[in-house]
């Protein structure tokens, strides 16, 4: 038996390519603003970009950026056989990026009162990494 099956039919965990230059960056300080602008696709300095923001009380403006970090999220996992449903977990560092922005959006949307976003995006990152909501949460 495979390590990770779903051992109800459902579909494989879909693990990102990794992407160390941006990550890299990040990881030694460098301004994700520029990260974002250097690396468009990269759902890591979105989200550290929605997180900076949240935190000095721009929360549209994070709103913003965590979406942006979840739409280039989507697409990534899209290119790597995701269907729309199954798990993408924490546990791969390369998904993180992703799902930190899908918890960044889901955070931003509560606090502009947006309840159904809210829901469905904290829902979503349930579904995609029970880790992440723990640890995210």
């Amino acid at each position: 038996m495979a390590i990770h099956q779903d051992l109800l039919g459902g579909p494989p965990p879909t693990h990102l390519p990794d992407d160390p230059e941006p990550r890299e960056l990040l990881a030694n300080g460098a301004d994700p603003s520029d990260v974002a602008a250097k690396y468009p696709t990269s759902s890591l300095a979105w989200a550290q970009l929605a997180d900076a923001a949240f935190e000095r009380g721009s929360v549209v403006e994070s709103y913003a950026y965590a979406r942006t970090g979840y739409h280039r999220g989507l697409d990534a996992l899209r290119r790597s056989g995701w269907k729309g449903h199954g798990p993408v977990p924490w546990e791969h560092e390369p998904n993180r990026g992703f799902l930190r922005a899908l918890h960044a959006l889901a955070r931003a949307a509560r606090s502009i009162g947006e309840q159904e976003e809210y829901e469905r995006c904290a829902g979503f990152l349930r579904d995609s990494s029970e880790t992440a909501a723990e640890t995210l949460g």
